[in-house]
């Protein structure tokens, strides 16, 4: 997914293996991930997307500074749904911790290591569905 307020900036999903930065996309004071190579686009993640960053984890707290978390991997997820306009987008820590992803600091490096896994629906055909099952033979 991505956060309500990047629906102005070009996207695309996130890839297994690739390496995102974090970055505020022109004209929005939204931030997320891209890759280096594509800044201008958004890459988006479906929650469970399970992320590895370079170094601890820095974000802007509600205050002057900056904090940091003591996690270098993280769950990509989203909170608060049932507040409307405002940001969703959320890493969860080890800890049960969450930091909104808006707030993650500028130019940090995360890999994405695995994607969640998505069922996909389960296709009948009319003859699997009317055959008769068939007996377990004891050979």
């Amino acid at each position: 997914m991505c956060d309500y307020s990047l629906h102005a900036v070009a996207t695309r999903p996130a890839q297994v293996g690739e390496t995102l930065i974090t970055t505020t996309f022109r004209g929005t004071s939204t931030r997320g991930f891209a890759s280096e190579r594509e800044p201008d686009v958004a890459v988006c993640m479906m929650p469970g997307t399970e992320l590895a960053f370079a170094d601890n984890v820095k974000y802007d707290s509600r205050w002057i500074w900056t904090r940091q978390v003591n996690f270098k991997v993280g769950k990509f997820g989203v909170i608060d749904k049932h507040i409307p306009d405002r940001h969703h987008d959320a890493i969860e820590f080890p800890d049960g911790s969450h930091v909104l992803v808006t707030l993650l600091c500028e130019g940090q490096r995360a890999t994405v290591l695995q994607l969640p896994v998505t069922q996909s629906p389960v296709v009948r055909t009319a003859e699997a569905s009317t055959a008769a099952p068939r007996p377990i033979s004891a050979e």
